[in-house]
This record gives structure tokens, sequence and C-alpha cells, in this order.
């Protein structure tokens, strides 16, 4: 069975690879720094992956927005970068990324600890559906290829991983011989840190949204353990390591293999 499955999959990314421009390819990878520190085999098995995840997802524009193959590759490529080592599996039961021309206004009502309810018309940048689609702005998908640490695609499909047991808490699904308890202490004291350096207006490198809830702790994390390894390293080291073991992968390993690489012999 495993045989017939790697057979379809392989006819099934031989006609997808002959769908995609290699040029645009290229051009999308070249505008993408965040991909820089990966191997030549991890930007195929990357490249293979977006692939995949644009047969499987629908990727829908709204509000006039024209979505063309370069929009379409840099959003998926990003998205699968998370799941690069768990597989598309880890995105199964949603099957839409909605993409706005610039932040949106949603409208949703919403009831407070008091039984207030109210209608939020807050203007957002991305958003994540539990069971639903993932919902980016265009502009700030553009604004997250920079390699600074904000990166909507990487934050809402962090919420996705983070929605796999069920509704957004700061803690997905681990892999077998993770232990809950370190990843609960771990991400707990973590938060609480930055809740109060925050409180006390003291300026930190890590984007402030994270004291929101533990979810976006999770996902703003996820953003910088990706594109700014070495600062979410230095700052939570034992988050980081929680996530290496999560996303079995270390971007920081990888930038310092490429510094390496590129330092001058004696």
């Amino acid at each position: 069975m495993r045989a017939l499955t790697d057979w379809w999959q392989a006819r099934v990314l031989e006609r997808e690879r002959a769908r995609v421009d290699p040029h645009d390819f290229e051009r999308v990878l070249c505008a993408l720094p965040l991909l820089d520190d990966l191997t030549e085999e991890e930007i195929g098995r990357l490249a293979d992956l977006a692939l995949l995840f644009l047969r499987d997802k629908r990727l829908d524009p709204a509000q006039g927005l024209e979505l063309t193959d370069r929009m379409r590759l840099a959003i998926a490529l990003q998205a699968c970068l998370p799941v690069l080592e768990l597989g598309l599996d880890w995105y199964r039961g949603w099957y839409a990324v909605i993409v706005y021309p610039e932040e949106f206004v949603p409208e949703r009502e919403v009831m407070g600890d008091d039984g207030v309810v109210w209608t939020e018309q807050e203007a957002k940048s991305g958003e994540a559906w539990e069971q639903g689609p993932v919902i980016l702005s265009w502009a700030d998908v553009e604004a997250g290829m920079e390699r600074d640490g904000y990166n909507v695609v990487i934050h809402e499909l962090a919420h996705k991983l983070d929605m796999r047991d069920g509704a957004a808490n700061g803690c997905p699904p681990l892999h077998a011989g993770m232990s809950p308890k370190v990843w609960a202490e771990t991400f707990s004291a973590a938060y609480e840190d930055l809740c109060r350096r925050v409180d006390a207006d003291e300026e930190t490198p890590i984007d402030p949204y994270a004291t929101e809830s533990p979810a976006e702790f999770f996902a703003v994390l996820s953003e910088g353990f990706f594109e700014l390894p070495e600062l979410v390293h230095s700052e939570y080291p034992a988050v980081y390591e929680q996530m290496r073991l999560f996303y079995r992968q270390d971007p920081l390993a990888r930038l310092t293999a490429v510094v390496d690489e590129a330092r001058p012999a004696p």
C-alpha cells in the first residue's frame, strides 16, 4: 500500500511541477530570504510540499485582488515551511486560504466575561478559523517577506497547527516523547516573563502582541523561530528547544552552518 501511495504522489507531483514556470519559482525564492538557509535538498522537498498545498487548498482572492501564480507560490512556500518535517497531514481538515488586498475588518458578535455582547470591528492582517479557512492580507504577506521576525503566513499557520486538537491555546498536539508538562511549564514561564516586561513598558525584541494570549505567544514565537532563530534562542532558550522538538527543525543550526560556510578560510 505504501508503494502505491508513493507512486501516486509521484505522479501527482510530476503533473504539478509541469504547471509551474521555473522562472516564477526562482524569482519567488529570491524574494524570500527566509529560505536562504535551507539546503538544496530541503528546498526541493519544500517546493514539492508547496505544490501539493496548492493542489489541496483553494487560494481565493477577495475584494478584486488579482492573485498571480507567483503570489500563490510565495504563500504556499511560507505556509509549508513549518510542516517541512511534519508533512501536509498536519494541515488536513480545512481547504481554503482567502487573500484580501489589504487588512480586512470582519464583523462578529463577542460576549465579554460580564455577559455583555458587542460587535467587534477590528482591522486584521490575518486570521485562522478552527475547521475553517485561513485569511490573509496580501499587503502584510508582502511586508513579511523581509526577514525581520514578522511573517503573517507562518503566524496564521501556527494557529492552525495549534488548533489540531481543538481551540488554539498555545499547545499543539505534541509528538511521542515530548512532555506536555515541560511544554506547559516552559511556555507559561516565558509568557509570564514577557507580559511582565511589556506591562513595565520595557522595550522587548519580541513583538508585544505575543502577550495577547498563550495562543498568540505561540504564533508570534513561531514567526521568530523561523525568521530570527538567534533572537528566540537568546530570549527564551527553553522555548526554542521545545519548538525545535515540535517542528523537528533547527533554524539556528541552519543559520550557523550558512555563516560558517561564508566565513573566509584562515
